[in-house]
């Protein structure tokens, strides 16, 4: 999947992978990008390099982070290339969202059901990616890794495009209400992103929370653009966490700055 929002200007490029056109077995089938999930590395590592052959980008560059369901944002270089391309013991410890503004260097990040983010200013020529699970849409990392872009790069709201990818939607996403207390903490209008069920669970709509971060940072409502489909409902297309147990594999996000 592109992104024209994003891309349009020719200053970036921006994919989401789906889970077909690879060379992983069962339960991976079969463009399975992560590392972590128990797949053969050789095959990992051979969808990384198919998928970016066809975008242009070097696969041996990826840099990402551990992903660990947390709000900490990296900002890197040249020299983070790299970092977790290879395996994910080398990737950037405890980030869940990493920003450059170095052309060359493609940010990686890796879902089956979680928000992916994509974030950039064409203007100060800066991209970012975040992954927000409901713990990082509960600890706003959106909206920190805004303020990151606006604190190291002098980006402004205004001017920032971003993309939220497919991700579970409220359709799938049935949580407990310990969930729901957190996003209480987290977010004013939190009401307008669950559905009341029975037995005390709740369907949560974990896109509109991130888009309401982000617009809580300063970006324009028109400059927001949500995917709007659910990994668990799309099977053919996607991998789900939920769907699957947990054993599955992984699409992934992926940005550079050309």
């Amino acid at each position: 999947m592109t992104f024209p929002v994003i891309e349009k200007a020719g200053l970036f490029t921006a994919v989401f992978s789906t889970r077909t056109g690879g060379v992983s077995s069962k339960p991976y089938e079969s463009l399975n990008l992560g590392m972590h999930v128990g797949d053969n590395a050789e095959n990992v590592l051979e969808n990384r390099a198919c998928l970016c052959r066809a975008v242009g980008i070097n696969y041996e560059h990826l840099v990402s982070g551990a992903q660990v369901h947390g709000d900490k944002v990296q900002v890197i270089d040249y020299h983070s290339q790299g970092r977790g391309a290879f395996s994910s013991e080398d990737s950037l410890p405890g980030i869940d969202a990493i920003v450059t503004n170095t052309p060359g260097v493609p940010l990686s990040s890796y879902y089956a059901d979680c928000v992916p983010l994509f974030i950039v200013d064409p203007v100060e020529k800066v991209a970012a990616l975040a992954h927000a699970g409901w713990k990082g849409t509960v600890l706003r990392i959106a909206q920190k890794t805004v303020e990151v872009m606006v604190s190291d790069f002098n980006c402004k709201p205004l001017n920032c495009t971003a993309v939220i990818g497919p991700c579970i939607g409220q359709c799938c996403y049935r949580v407990d209400a310990k969930i729901i207390n957190k996003l209480k903490h987290a977010y004013l209008n939190w009401e307008q992103f669950v559905r009341d069920q029975e037995n005390g669970q709740w369907n949560l709509d974990l896109s509109a929370a991130n888009r309401q971060a982000l617009l809580d940072s300063g970006l324009k409502y028109h400059n927001i653009v949500n995917v709007n489909l659910c990994t668990c409902c799309c099977e053919d297309l996607f991998y789900s966490y939920r769907r699957s147990k947990g054993n599955t594999g992984r699409m992934a996000s992926i940005i550079e700055i050309n």
